[in-house]
């Protein structure tokens, strides 16, 4: 049963989350403000519109229009943060913030991450390659859905500038003033509910909860606090745990190849989504698409390990 005396579990783990919270609140607007001055001043100028020919063709397969370039240049490299910076100043309708959503959640912090996943057991250029065609084919198949078109909205003089730098700049004060405050009480709310569960020992109970879950996603149900803790909170602690797995020996090198090719597609779903939820998107599209992706990713890896596997002799 719960303690929820002064000291208990759940007062440590609002303390830690209120903590981590805080640091993460920090170190996202500090990315996240340089960012989208940046963004706000290149679209105010008017460069994205002198370098169309060169973006358009890309973008265009993708049903974007050629200044999303931005938002995915950004992101990939950086993270979700860089992306939201971007995407908040550029005139983009939802449609087409939610295709860069997607394919963002699904293919983001390439370096970093890849990194990880390197040292954890799944080869750098092997886990980016698959994060970015997961990302490709997802958004070519919900983008026709969702009606996002390489137009931009309001038209192609949407991105004219036909206001003075100060209005520019006060208008920017005011989009990531809001988004900051939206960013705060999500982060912080979200921190605090995660080390919470996990002060309370709760976590390995919702990996019982979920083995059908892993089932259907293909992977073995050993690996279950494994998937959860990077589903949960990340690429970073899952690699983390990954690492301190495969060194028992416990668990077979094609399991951990097929956990790593899930969550390195599907992981972090509640602090990213969530961050993405404040710009007014659907969950639906946050959320659903990439979770299908992974299991159609895993499902099929498994069937061609099968397939590539020596059958016994009769």
């Amino acid at each position: 049963m719960p303690n929820f005396h002064r000291n208990g579990p759940w007062r440590a783990g609002m303390r830690s989350g209120a903590v981590r919270g805080w640091r993460s609140f920090l170190w996202t607007i500090k990315l996240i403000v340089p960012l989208s001055l940046f963004t706000a001043v290149l679209a105010w100028s008017g460069l994205i519109e002198r370098i169309d020919f060169a973006l358009q063709p890309l973008m265009g397969f993708l049903h974007l229009p050629a200044m999303a370039a931005l938002p995915l240049l950004l992101g990939l490299p950086t993270g979700i943060y860089g992306g939201i910076a971007a995407m908040v100043v550029l005139p983009l309708d939802e449609a087409q913030m939610t295709v860069i959503a997607v394919f963002l959640l699904t293919a983001h912090s390439l370096i970093q991450e890849g990194i990880i996943q390197d040292r954890s057991g799944l080869p750098l250029l092997r886990a980016t390659a698959v994060r970015l065609v997961a990302a490709v084919a997802t958004v070519l198949v919900i983008a026709p859905w969702i009606g996002s078109t390489p137009d931009l909205a309001g038209g192609p003089s949407a991105t004219v500038p036909s206001v003075t730098f100060a209005q520019m700049l006060l208008a920017w004060v005011e989009t990531t003033s809001l988004l900051c405050l939206k960013i705060f009480v999500i982060i912080m709310t979200l921190l605090m509910l995660l080390d919470v569960l996990r002060e309370m020992g709760w976590v390995e109970p919702l990996v019982g909860v979920l083995s059908p879950l892993l089932w259907l996603m293909g992977l073995n149900r050993k690996m279950g606090f494994l998937w959860l803790t990077a589903v949960l909170f990340g690429l970073t602690y899952g690699g983390a745990m990954i690492v301190e797995e495969a060194r028992t020996g416990s668990l077979r090198r094609d399991d951990l190849e097929l956990l790593q090719m899930s969550v390195g597609i599907h992981h972090s779903v509640v602090e990213d989504p969530a961050l993405l939820l404040s710009l007014g998107l659907s969950a639906f599209w946050l959320y659903v698409p990439r979770l299908a992706v992974a299991i159609a990713t895993v499902r099929f890896l498994r069937f061609w390990q099968g397939m590539r596997r020596p059958r016994p002799e009769a």
